[in-house]
């Protein structure tokens, strides 16, 4: 993979239940971590411990839920100062959240798409200046699931551009989302991948959805990833060139060795995906 990434290889979300297990040994098959900072930051004792340790053994990514960078209200500068502190404390390579807002006058625990038009384009990408000023470094933005897209007045694809243009940030691609909206907005998925900046792409997600009906597919994070998600993902490799892939799982938590099956099967799409392209160029 080439040097312009943060991390490398393969990596996968830390959850606390897994915490005892991965002290105990040590898994070969995870080369980098993600995590929440809004779970972890300010925490001492036995969590600061235990973070510590992890960041002893693996590079750790920071992936927020609550930075609302497309909301209305002024951005929380106190918590961007203690996230940088975070990020210092913990050596952690690259921040990301989502582009969408999640706050209106109180957190409401859910995160909603912006409408795509130019005024949210311009009206977002200046919170994600101002992120990136009190950071001190790029961030990356993810494009999230959503279910309907009030106003639009341009593409997902489009608006996702524009936005990543006019903030000069990164892009964290989720697979499963892409694939979860192709379905649910009767969209090309492969169009959709085609269309990205492959050249902010800073390290991907992929993970598990719900099936509610045919044609509408809800992004849970708790469930096995299915085969087209690792179809669209080796697509992604031949197309984009070979990313640094994390596995997200947040509820239904299986035992470690589960997930880590999931994790080397992300080792070995990268494997043949960078086999493929090799002898594509050759």
């Amino acid at each position: 993979m080439a040097a312009r990434f943060p991390v490398h290889g393969k990596g996968l979300g830390l959850r606390r239940p897994h915490l005892e297990e991965l002290a105990a040994a040590w898994p070969a098959a995870i080369d980098f971590m993600e995590l929440a900072p809004e779970n972890w930051a300010g925490l001492g004792g036995r969590s600061r411990r235990s973070l510590a340790a992890v960041a002893e053994r693996v590079p750790l990514v920071a992936h927020g839920l609550g930075t609302n960078l497309g909301g209305q209200a002024p951005l929380d500068t106190a918590w961007l100062a203690r996230l940088k502190a975070f990020l210092v404390d913990y050596r952690i390579c690259c921040f990301s959240d989502h582009l969408s807002y999640c706050a209106d006058e109180g957190q409401l625990y859910e995160l909603l798409p912006m409408p795509f038009t130019a005024g949210a384009v311009k009206h977002v990408a200046a919170r994600i200046r101002q992120v990136q000023d009190v950071l001190g470094q790029r961030i990356a933005i993810e494009n999230i699931s959503y279910y309907c897209a009030p106003g639009a007045e341009m593409s997902e694809l489009e608006f996702i551009g524009a936005v990543i243009a006019q903030a000069d940030c990164d892009l964290l691609i989720d697979v499963n989302n892409i694939y979860v909206n192709s379905v649910n907005h009767g969209y090309d998925a492969l169009d959709y991948l085609c269309g990205l900046p492959a050249e902010r792409i800073t390290y991907a997600h992929i993970a598990g959805h719900h099936v509610r009906a045919p044609d509408l597919l809800i992004d849970t994070h708790g469930a096995p990833i299915v085969d087209p998600v690792w179809a669209l993902l080796d697509e992604a490799y031949a197309r984009l060139g070979v990313f640094p892939t994390l596995l997200e799982r947040d509820f239904n938590l299986p035992p470690l060795g589960v997930l880590l099956d999931e994790v080397e099967r992300i080792g070995a799409a990268q494997a043949a995906g960078n086999e493929r392209n090799a002898k594509r160029r050759a």
